[in-house]
């Protein structure tokens, strides 16, 4: 059998390089080390943000310097763990990094409550006296709207002092994943035995075209998820019970007001995501997965079946060179700075796509303030992960630019927002490769990728936010959380959305186990509001050409200056009404045409 490699048994040019956050382990515990001493030079200001705006924005700066360095010891812990969360040293390191940011936030709460603290009128009118206060206006502003919600200055204290432990779900989630299930290995059909692990089911089994290989894998995946079930239930329960008491605490009519009130997202626009694309979309990936089911002569259609490439014959392998070079083509309608950035990335280890023990399931990219973005992925050697790349370079170059031009506090944008830049890089991969090619064999292949696109984020990240709005309307009104109460959830709202085109099985029902998207918010409907976005505003660049690629390089240089609908607004979108959602999944719904018509 083939063995799952170590990271030392890989070629270094397949990790990223985290060099330049920190040259050495110890060179990160030294700084780690002094964090606490640099606290001091915020803490000096405690009870003192009343003598004046010169007081409270000679504070802010010495909060922002704090933060700058914390986030790259944070970074730096976080990324090693995903690497490889079965080393000893790098949960070690996770967890002290995570008290001392604990006992940081603990110390540097009171800048929150003495500002609300402050008599009405005051912070307009340090606003208006100080124009160095000026950076900050946006973020203070938003500050003071949340004066209903506080609490009193010692219970705010006593909160961030415990934010380990209110993290802790997520960690225990993470570490389970990584360090402590192990799955069955498959046999093929020439009698080789395959490893399994979380990110080879997601990367390279899920998408197989061999049947007998794929649902063997997904029977050795989910028969290894049933075992944790209700360590996992146990474990987002607690979660889920968090945010019930903590919008409670805080007098929120909902968890679901309390999560979104930072995104700055009405319930309505939350909603329409949610409501508009699930009762519309149904339909028309109801007929792919019919469609799936001919072609590919299947005896029924579960869900492990329904990332299948729906393309005849074995799918192309593609290499990380090979794929970087068609994604780098593709975005360079987006101007020279940008492709800077993109070239960087790909030639100076921004990227860690090996396949290795104890490595983090899935993609992301972090991109800490003061350093440049990190990019996590497993490469599958399919097309789709070449998707995946061009995903997370958009979010690379997002903050590439927001940390350029932006200071600390105004970089990051409501997650509303957060998703669209990634997408967008996936539609320019699939435009520019569609407009070189008069092979419909090649046409037929890439509306696949896209569709795949679609499926990730208005299917299974939707799903999710679909999973969530039940689970919580669920814990408050007072029911309990189980795992055969999740799965309960999940397998409902798999059927609502599948109806009978989809078998419903029990290893289905597990798929709450599988994202740690639970675990962040309300994070997964801002994949489908992402994408909405982002599939308008890359017809705009293929109508208009570059004046369309400029308006979108100035909104990510806005980073989080503006709220979410107006960084849209800048683009040229509207996201205030349901237009641009039934505009996205009509696109959709003609994908899906064509591709029928092809066979």
């Amino acid at each position: 059998m083939s063995k799952r490699l170590t990271r030392d048994n890989v070629p270094v040019e397949q990790t990223w390089d985290l060099k330049d956050l920190f040259q050495t382990n110890e060179s990160w515990e030294q700084e780690l080390a002094t964090l606490e001493e640099e606290v001091e030079q915020v803490t000096q200001y405690q009870g003192r943000l009343h003598e004046g705006a010169q007081t409270l924005l000679a504070c802010l700066n010495a909060h922002e310097k704090l933060q700058m360095r914390t986030i790259r010891v944070t970074t730096y812990a976080h990324l090693r763990s995903s690497e490889d969360g079965t080393n000893s040293l790098y949960q070690s390191n996770l967890s002290n990094v995570s008290a001392v940011v604990a006992k940081i936030n603990a110390a540097v709460s009171f800048i929150h409550s003495e500002i609300l603290e402050l008599p009405d009128g005051q912070v307009e009118e340090y606003l208006e006296h100080e124009e160095g206060l000026d950076t900050y206006r946006k973020s203070l502003i938003e500050l003071l709207e949340t004066k209903q919600h506080r609490l009193s200055k010692e219970t705010e204290t006593v909160l961030a002092s415990l934010g380990e432990v209110l993290d802790s779900p997520f960690m225990i989630y993470s570490r389970s994943k990584t360090s402590d299930m192990d799955f069955e290995p498959i046999t093929n059909e020439n009698g080789e035995q395959l490893p399994v692990s979380f990110a080879l089911y997601e990367t390279r089994y899920e998408q197989s075209t061999n049947t007998n290989e794929r649902r063997a894998a997904y029977a050795s995946f989910t028969n290894t998820l049933n075992q944790y079930k209700n360590t996992f239930a146990a474990t987002y329960a607690t979660e889920v019970k968090k945010q019930v008491v903590m919008s409670r605490l805080r007098n929120y009519d909902s968890v679901e007001e309390m999560l979104l009130q930072p995104q700055q997202v009405t319930s309505e626009m939350y909603n329409n995501i949610l409501d508009i694309i699930q009762k519309e979309l149904a339909p028309h990936m109801r007929r792919l997965a019919k469609l799936k089911k001919r072609v590919l002569g299947l005896d029924k259609m579960l869900l492990c079946d329904l990332k299948t490439p729906i393309e005849l014959g074995d799918t192309p392998e593609v290499s990380f060179e090979g794929a970087s070079k068609i994604v780098l083509e593709a975005l360079e309608i987006m101007g020279p700075e940008y492709m800077e950035a993109m070239e960087t990335a790909i030639n100076e280890r921004w990227v860690d796509y090996a396949d290795t023990v104890g490595k983090r399931s899935g993609a992301f990219c972090s991109s800490p303030y003061g350093a440049h973005p990190y990019i996590l992925m497993t490469w599958s050697g399919k097309m789709r992960s070449a998707f995946t790349l061009a995903h997370e370079l958009g979010h690379a170059g997002h903050f590439v630019f927001a940390n350029r031009y932006q200071r600390i506090h105004n970089t990051r944008p409501s997650k509303y927002f957060i998703e669209a830049p990634s997408t967008l890089n996936e539609m320019l991969l699939s435009h520019s490769i569609l407009a070189k090619t008069t092979d419909p064999e090649m046409r037929r292949s890439v509306i696949v990728q896209v569709l795949g696109t679609y499926y990730h984020n208005f299917v299974t990240h939707l799903l999710e936010a679909e999973m969530q709005r039940r689970v919580y309307r669920h814990a408050e009104s007072g029911k309990p959380i189980t795992a055969s109460v999740l799965c309960q959830l999940k397998g409902d709202v798999l059927g609502d959305f599948w109806g009978d085109t989809v078998e419903i099985d029990e290893g289905a029902r597990l798929t709450w186990m599988r994202q740690p998207h639970y675990y962040m918010g309300l994070y997964p409907y801002t994949y489908a509001a992402g994408l909405t976005a982002s599939t308008a505003v890359a017809q705009m660049i293929q109508e208009e050409g570059k004046p369309a690629a400029e308006r979108w390089i100035e909104v990510l240089k806005a980073g989080g200056t503006k709220k979410p609908l107006d960084l849209m607004k800048m683009s040229g979108i509207d996201m205030s009404n349901p237009e641009p959602i039934r505009k996205a999944v009509a696109f959709v719904g003609s994908l899906v045409d064509e591709l029928e018509k092809s066979f």
